[in-house]
């Protein structure tokens, strides 16, 4: 975060300082929300919430050392000490205004991203490319709320050239509000699909939250979405001023030739631990693009990141090397290569369970049946798809069915219907448990009975929304097989 004085923090929020005459020279070098992470020269913002109230903790970090607070009323007790309150209607309000101001003090190059599925893949895969043009800033984890993104604008300092500013929402306005804090010179869409049904109502929703994120564009800023999205209309009406840029992940000439779009991948193959390399064509040239992180649908945000990137200035050169050279995100796709030194059996184990929803369960699907030898996937419920949940998961067990997985198994309450739709007219294992205990077990089971085989390769893919914490089960199989006296390697670089 940039320094600012007392008297900026003030004007930057709208508030009302009230201050001990001592501090009136204060210097401010962070802002927290977290009552446990306090620094020094740091301001405490009082969040409050349905089942929080940050306004409690007042008191404690004063005792620890804290001088200023931004708060929404003023807390008499603390003017015996040395301390200053800046009184504001709204401390969720505040922590936004604060946080635009540091973002046009900045002034970054800054990109916006939202959508369905990919969107932190994207912004890796963005931030890596810019990253060998200059500094840049990229949202932490999935901090891309309207909390996180705030928090992920303090972090900006005098010294960063980019912003990667990724943003989501689980209800209208959300990324509206969002987007007009961070002002993005690039606003991007990567994908519509079925996701936060409950607060969006259908599809038709989702594209029209997600349109919001170029609200904060400025005139002639650009706009930049997938031209395969569903729903695009709903947010044509606001780029009438708006540069317009588009990429798509065609795979034939006929699609090519029909979307028109200015940044897209053609001839995609998969080598064996499904890794794409693809031709990419951009407005500036074309290159041979190969990926270090599986899936086919990584094909789709790498075009997405390049198109960004290119806009920003980057180079083909730029843009091969860095993808070349990315790490896998944390439990997006990760391959663990389990190996027996007493048994015949091989285990790839793909640890995908950073979040789900339907496009993103197919697309994990696909990339699993890609590969030879047996495929067991394992699946937890998707969270908040609304009236529609039980009809999404049907969906997602009919498309395992049509890839012919071998084995499903599944764990929750909604994944009921996933593990039953899988299961019509269909041979091949499906199980579903009330208990991740319970799955495990099973597995463990097969495993074991697979030992038996010789030189059996078998493929496991676990994936669910964040509530069903399906890492858990990433975590059982690795136990597992470190006590079957087995040597489990780190997670694979597919590089």
């Amino acid at each position: 975060m940039i320094t600012m004085s007392l008297a900026t923090l003030t004007d930057a929020t709208d508030g009302q300082l009230v201050c001990h005459e001592s501090l009136s020279d204060l210097v401010i070098e962070s802002l927290i929300t977290d009552s446990r992470a306090l620094e020094n020269k740091a301001v405490f913002l009082a969040l409050k919430g349905p089942n929080f109230d940050g306004h409690r903790f007042a008191q404690q970090v004063v005792d620890k050392g804290c001088q200023v607070l931004i708060v929404d009323h003023e807390i008499a007790e603390l003017n015996k000490k040395k301390v200053a309150q800046i009184i504001v209607d709204d401390t969720r309000i505040a922590l936004g205004q604060v946080a635009a101001y540091v973002k046009q003090q900045v002034a970054p190059k800054t990109i916006g991203i939202t959508g369905s599925s990919g969107k932190t893949t994207v912004k890796e895969m963005l931030a890596a490319i810019l990253s060998r043009l200059g500094k840049v800033l990229a949202t932490d984890g999935n901090f891309n709320n309207d909390i996180g993104v705030p928090l992920t604008l303090l972090r900006l300092t005098q010294g960063d050239d980019f912003a990667v500013i990724e943003m989501g929402a689980n209800h209208i306005g959300e990324i509206a509000y969002t987007s007009e804090l961070v002002k993005p010179d690039i606003a991007m869409i990567n994908n519509i699909a079925a996701a936060h049904l409950e607060g969006f109502g259908d599809l038709c929703g989702v594209a029209t939250a997600k349109g919001e994120i170029f609200s904060g564009l400025p005139t002639d800023g650009i706009a930049l979405y997938n031209q395969e999205s569903l729903h695009s209309d709903k947010w044509q009406w606001r780029l009438t001023d708006k540069q317009v840029r588009t990429f798509s992940c065609a795979n034939t000439q006929e699609s090519v030739n029909k979307l028109n779009a200015d940044c897209y991948s053609s001839n995609i193959s998969l080598d064996d631990n499904g890794c794409a390399t693809f031709d990419l064509k951009t407005v500036i040239g074309e290159c041979v693009i190969k990926l270090t992180v599986p899936g086919k649908h990584n094909v789709c945000n790498a075009v997405a990141a390049a198109a960004a990137a290119i806009e920003c200035g980057a180079s083909l050169q730029d843009i091969r090397l860095a993808l070349a050279e990315m790490a896998p995100v944390q439990g997006r796709t990760n391959i663990h290569q389990l190996i027996s030194q007493n048994s015949n059996y091989k285990i790839k184990l793909i640890d995908d369970t950073y979040n789900a929803n339907v496009e993103s369960i197919k697309a994990a699907t696909s990339l699993l049946a890609n590969y030879a030898g047996q495929q067991i996937l394992i699946l937890g419920d998707m969270a908040e798809l609304g009236s529609e949940a039980r009809n999404y998961h049907q969906e997602v067990g009919k498309f395992a069915k049509e890839q012919e997985i071998d084995a499903l198994l599944t764990v929750g309450v909604l994944s009921q219907s996933t593990s039953d739709a899988f299961s019509i007219n269909n041979e091949a294992i499906s199980r579903h448990f009330s208990d991740r205990v319970d799955l495990s077990a099973y597995l463990f089971l097969m495993l074991t009975q697979n030992n038996k085989n010789q030189e059996m390769n078998i493929n496991i893919l676990v994936k669910g929304s964040r509530s069903s914490h399906m890492e858990n089960v990433v975590e059982d199989v690795i136990n597992w097989h470190r006590n079957q006296d087995s040597v489990c390697s780190a997670p694979e670089d597919n590089s």
